[in-house]
């Protein structure tokens, strides 16, 4: 999965974007700043103690105000240890203050990320998910939004304390020696270049870094999932060859980051040191009237500033880590949602659904799916679509309740455009059950009454279940309606899914029921059970029901065959047989292959 290389001068705007999010902490964030502005300024203190540790060595009788009125007369040989704890002292607040607040204001703001970029998840648009691999998307929720965590928290920490130490050595380098100070200010520009090129490679490498750790995590997640079929099917050794390609990959680029920061902090540190080096050099050659206190105090500082230097110039490898995810981040929530212009709101519908002159493509393809699609159905009445795989009767179903939107046609319920209703009050009067059955990692309870659903009585679940015949087998579980039924559903057989899937779209008791393949997982009794609830839950709401045993269409008021997204033939199941077309074939095909199913257990 390949990704747009990054515009470098979108960095700033990225990082700042990122720093949006810190506003709610604010005065956490600015209180974390102060403590690292006093440890900061601790360290020209410390170093400059070193001029009165030396005058002291070389004259014991030394006072730290000398002459004056207003301060005490304090021997250096008490003042010196005083101040050096002192100095501790204050630094240790400054460090408590800025680590533990920061770090306050961190953890909030992966928080609020995850939960910001969870939540676009749950409105974005079906095509998002048809395009975008689920191993990806939750390597943006975990690994990427850490990666976040570094630059807002190691890099900014780093960012402040390091750079306000640097600022502070320097100007107290200005004030006791600024001729001095200009030689190690001139390396500045080609410590600036080193850092702009380095941090370009950091920012590439770090995209390549998530694509490969996205990578990881789809390879391992598709192989959980359908662990069944890779055992069946003998795919162990293939599983095995392409996680290890995928961690491979990810290790490559990895080390790559890591050459690039290997070679690049040594040769800054080789730039900054030479600088010192001259300085010195100048020191010893240029020592004219300061004294040896005043010389050793300034050394002393100038040997601090390396290594906030390069601790600066390392962080931005942590930088670009954060904005690269920050950059994937920010891609996925300002993506454009469902499309929800509508502002009708009925309380409850009567359930007549009218499709005019439909016609469909999906985005970024040039196939239509369906053509020309015209039908009505009345309130209560069933309607079944039947055709071969790929005629377009699932497309057809998911543009009810608006999981694509259109752009040809209209679909109509109770003569109002399913565009004009809110998303959420459209849905509210369709229930769904199809042929892949989602159920949670919960209680048998809380997978029937399930979202809008939640809180219903367990009586009405029971009532729900019963219909749905799925309280037979639940009854007998261990502990009944509040037994877990494993990550969708995986304690539970294919035909008792179904049920459950059934029983919660019979709790929503909605206006409009579709059934995408909803028995297909059922056995022949079961199916038996479920088509008379069906039948009796039917009456007073339209069913539309997408079948591919016509046995259990049969009853239907209308049957619509598809073929290559038209629709080819309708009328009743005995209207269809009567025409002795594509239908009756279709009929005829399926009883003789039910017949010799037959047959054959009855020779067995």
């Amino acid at each position: 999965m390949s990704s747009p290389e990054p515009q470098a001068s979108s960095t700033l705007a990225i990082y700042l974007r990122l720093l949006t999010y810190v506003r709610p902490y604010i005065g956490l964030f600015l209180l974390s700043i102060v403590g690292f502005l006093i440890f900061a300024s601790t360290q020209p203190m410390l170093a400059y103690i070193l001029k009165y540790f030396v005058d002291g060595l070389s004259n014991p009788e030394a006072s730290l105000f000398p002459a004056n009125d207003y301060l005490p007369d304090l021997p250096l040989l008490q003042a010196v240890p005083l101040l050096i704890v002192l100095i501790a002292v204050w630094q240790g607040v400054g460090s408590y203050l800025g680590n533990f607040f920061l770090a306050r204001v961190s953890l909030g703001l992966v928080h609020d990320l995850r939960v910001v970029l969870f939540n676009k998840l749950l409105v974005l648009p079906n095509r998002y998910f048809d395009n975008h691999s689920s191993g990806h998307l939750i390597s943006r929720i975990t690994f990427n939004v850490t990666m976040v965590t570094g630059a807002a928290t190691d890099a900014i920490k780093v960012v402040i304390r390091e750079g306000m130490t640097v600022v502070f050595l320097f100007a107290s380098l200005l004030w006791m020696n600024w001729k001095l100070t200009l030689v190690m200010v001139a390396i500045l520009p080609l410590i600036g270049l080193m850092v702009s090129s380095a941090s370009k490679k950091f920012r590439k490498q770090s995209k390549q870094i998530q694509v490969a750790m996205g990578d990881v995590t789809h390879v391992a997640s598709e192989t959980i999932q359908g662990y069944r079929v890779v055992r069946s099917f003998g795919g162990e050794n293939y599983e095995q060859a392409r996680f290890q390609s995928a961690s491979q990959s990810n290790t490559d680029k990895q080390l790559r980051m890591v050459k690039t920061g290997a070679v690049y902090t040594p040769t800054l540190q080789l730039v900054t040191y030479s600088a010192l080096a001259l300085v010195m050099f100048l020191v010893l050659f240029l020592r004219g009237d300061s004294s040896a206190g005043d010389l050793v105090a300034y050394i002393t500082m100038a040997g601090l500033l390396p290594k906030p230097i390069r601790q600066l110039s390392e962080v931005s490898s942590t930088i670009q880590k954060g904005v690269a995810g920050a950059e994937s981040i920010f891609e996925q929530l300002d993506e454009p949602s469902e499309v929800d212009h509508g502002s009708v709101e009925l309380e409850r519908v009567s359930g007549r659904l009218e499709v005019r002159n439909l016609s469909f493509q999906y985005p970024d393809t040039e196939q239509p799916v369906l053509h020309d699609i015209s039908f009505v159905a009345e309130p209560g009445q069933m309607v079944a679509l039947v055709g071969r795989s790929g005629s377009g009767k699932s497309t057809l179903a998911s543009l009810v309740p608006r999981f694509y939107h259109h752009e040809q046609g209209q679909i109509l319920l109770d003569g109002v455009d399913v565009e004009e209703y809110s998303l959420r009050n459209l849905r509210r009067h369709i229930a769904l059950v199809t042929q892949q059955v989602t159920l949670f990692n919960d209680t048998v309870a809380n997978n029937i009454a399930y979202g809008d659903l939640a809180g219903a009585p367990l009586a009405e679940v029971q009532l729900a279940s019963a219909a749905a015949y799925a309280d037979e087998f639940i009854v007998k579980m261990p502990q009944a309606y509040q037994t877990l039924v494993g990550e969708n559903g995986v304690l539970l057989s294919g035909g008792q899914r179904q049920r459950l899937a059934i029983a919660r779209a019979l709790l929503k008791n909605a206006p409009v029921l579709i059934l995408d393949e909803a028995t297909s997982a059922l056995d022949t009794e079961s199916e038996q059970h479920i088509q008379a609830a069906l039948d009796k839950v039917m009456q007073g709401r339209t069913t539309l029901v997408i079948a591919h045993r016509l046995s259990t269409i049969e009853k239907a008021d209308l049957i619509l065959v598809m073929d290559q997204g038209r629709i080819v033939e309708r009328g009743s199941h005995a209207e269809l047989l009567a025409q002795n077309g594509y239908y009756s074939r279709l009929h005829s095909r399926q009883f003789a292959d039910a017949d010799e199913e037959v047959a054959v257990e009855i020779n067995a």
